[in-house]
């Protein structure tokens, strides 16, 4: 995948080998550390073609034999953290960076605090530009932010072919709802969705990102037929959006999303209110927890989905003083400069 995306972008791609050798059984752990070791040497030969004055890593076991091979090289890393917790590998090679960049202050304990005391530097999480600039910047006040997103609204709607301005059946303005589970789609959210719409769709608009797996499921699972038409016209499944997140992300009233790392800084910088369902042993779950304890999200187990969706949603949805103060918590902890901070931390490690 990062190859795709990486030469779409017209940059040049170098792949290495490496493994996981951690938690899996001994013969595995052993052949992946072979890999491993053979990645440090491409490594080592892809230092000495590109010469670089700093190196750059989002952590992970695939980051390892870059990180070892700069350190052979005397080269220094920056290692960046956009969940709230570490897991082992980036906690391993942050002995050997020199920095650690990372989304909140709460992360800071895990690298002996903000430097120069400690190895962290407070960046936030870098979001898309198109986001930043559907969002105006991620800096407008109250009353010019709500004018935005209505702008917004209006350019999905067209791009996007769906009548999402359309008033509810006593004439007033519907909140859009926007559902999804990351790029593959999430299927328990996916299912406790379908069997909520009844519910839901005389309240709202509802943008469903279903994602491409279970794209074939929406027809068989979905009781698109049992609903009368003016709520089912308020349906609006796709498949996946592409450019158009931003502006899906810009324009919503409020999500129903997983709590991966990017709601730390896209759901934030948006202004979105948000019901988590966080993936248990991914570290989502203390993403969620980050933006519910500053009064910006509501969180629901992934067992529990199916008997509180509808009813966590609907309290939401009717409640518009209390969405209004999500967003005053959301705007003080975003950040839309992560981006250049990250660059500007780069630029002085590499001087």
């Amino acid at each position: 995948m990062e190859r795709v995306l990486v030469e779409r972008a017209g940059i040049p791609f170098a792949g290495i080998e490496t493994g996981q050798v951690r938690g899996i059984n001994p013969v595995t752990a052993l052949v992946n550390g072979v890999r491993m070791v053979t990645g440090i040497r491409q490594s080592l030969a892809l230092i000495k073609q590109f010469q670089p004055d700093v190196g750059f890593v989002t952590g992970g076991y695939v980051c390892a034999p870059v990180v070892v091979a700069c350190r052979l090289r005397n080269i220094p890393v920056l290692i960046y953290l956009p969940d709230l917790v570490p897991g082992w590998a980036i906690r391993t090679l942050s002995y050997l960076a020199q920095r650690v960049a990372v989304t909140m202050p709460a992360a800071t304990r895990y690298f002996g605090g903000e430097a120069p005391r400690g190895k962290a530097v407070v960046t936030g999480y870098p979001v898309r530009q198109d986001l930043l600039s559907a969002t105006g910047g991620g800096r407008l006040d109250a009353a010019a932010h709500a004018h935005n997103r209505q702008e917004v609204r209006r350019q999905l709607a067209e791009q996007l072919q769906r009548p999402l301005n359309e008033p509810g059946d006593d004439g007033a303005p519907l909140p859009l709802l926007l559902v999804w589970g990351g790029s593959q789609g999430a299927r328990n959210i996916n299912r406790c969705t379908w069997a909520a719409l009844e519910k839901l769709l005389p309240h709202v608009h509802l943008l469903h990102v279903v994602g491409e797996r279970d794209w074939p499921l929406l027809a068989a699972e979905a009781p698109l037929g049992q609903l009368p038409a003016a709520p089912r016209n308020r349906y609006h499944p796709v498949p996946y959006l592409h450019g158009e997140m931003a502006l899906a992300l810009a324009a919503a009233d409020l999500t129903v999303a997983r709590a991966g790392a990017s709601t730390l800084g896209e759901f934030t910088v948006a202004r979105l209110p948000s019901v988590l369902v966080p993936l248990l042993g991914v570290n989502q779950l203390q993403n969620a927890e980050a933006l519910a304890q500053q009064g910006g999200a509501v969180i629901i187990a992934d067992d529990t989905l199916s008997a509180q969706l509808a009813e966590t949603v609907l309290a939401l949805v009717r409640d518009p003083a209390r969405r209004q103060q999500m967003e005053v918590a959301l705007a003080r902890l975003a950040q839309p400069e992560a981006a250049q901070n990250i660059a500007a931390t780069l630029v002085r490690l590499g001087q």
